[in-house]
């Protein structure tokens, strides 16, 4: 699996939309500091997808999150790859025995394929978008987690990118 995290909030990043011709489209826009963040991870290989909704990012909330997935995952044994973030190397991170990290080379986003549930779910649920609070991004994003994780075909489409191109390689 490949594990990565977002931040969501209530500044909006205004996105092209349709408008008719000649009809300049009205969109709004907000700037208030408030976030949330969004641990998950993905399987490439059969679309399998776990997250969490979080209100921080360190060591105690990955912590929780690896918990998360273990319990989701008992019976499997989980090689997780994912980025150098400082939580992510912490001598205080608690990681269950049947999870195992793998870091990924530094300043490498292209190759973790975790990158494109975000896009996914900034371009479908969140395109400029104006929220009164941050438990209304939280819906929004919950429903966008949720569909995602009922969605394995769609996570796969997303994310196996690398592994298509991969095995091509090593047939030939």
């Amino acid at each position: 699996m490949f594990q990565d995290e977002a931040r969501f909030g209530r500044i909006n990043d205004p996105r092209r939309c349709w408008a008719p011709a000649g009809i300049r489209p009205h969109v709004p826009m907000q700037l208030v500091r408030e976030y949330t963040y969004v641990f998950a991870a993905v399987c490439p290989i059969d679309g399998a997808m776990d997250s969490l909704i979080l209100p921080e990012v360190n060591t105690t909330a990955m912590s929780l999150f690896l918990e998360e997935i273990s319990q989701r995952h008992e019976r499997e044994f989980i090689l997780l790859f994912l980025d150098g973030a400082g939580w992510h190397k912490s001598k205080n991170l608690q990681i269950p025995n049947n999870i195992r990290l793998a870091p990924l080379p530094p300043y490498s986003p292209q190759l973790n394929p975790a990158e494109h549930i975000w896009e996914e779910i900034r371009e479908k649920w969140f395109p400029n978008l104006v929220f009164d609070s941050l438990d209304a991004v939280e819906s929004v994003l919950l429903e966008a987690l949720t569909t995602l994780e009922k969605d394995k075909p769609r996570v796969q489409s997303l994310t196996s990118f690398n592994w298509i191109i991969c095995n091509e390689l090593t047939a030939t």
